[in-house]
């Protein structure tokens, strides 16, 4: 289960991000999450992916 408010989602993916996972891509298919939708969360609070330094911002 994924935290539900956007700042502690962000802290939590961005670590997972730099510590476990390559890729946006490989966190979401290891954890089995849907990307679009946990892209789509995150833009709400206004953040995006950037695949060049593998975090959102």
């Amino acid at each position: 289960m994924l935290p539900r408010d956007p700042f502690i989602l962000l802290s939590y993916v961005n670590q997972k991000l730099r510590d476990d996972y390559d890729s946006l891509d490989a966190l979401c298919e290891d954890l089995e999450l849907d990307r679009d939708a946990l892209e789509k969360r995150l833009a709400e609070a206004g953040f995006a992916y950037d695949e060049a330094r593998n975090c959102f911002r």
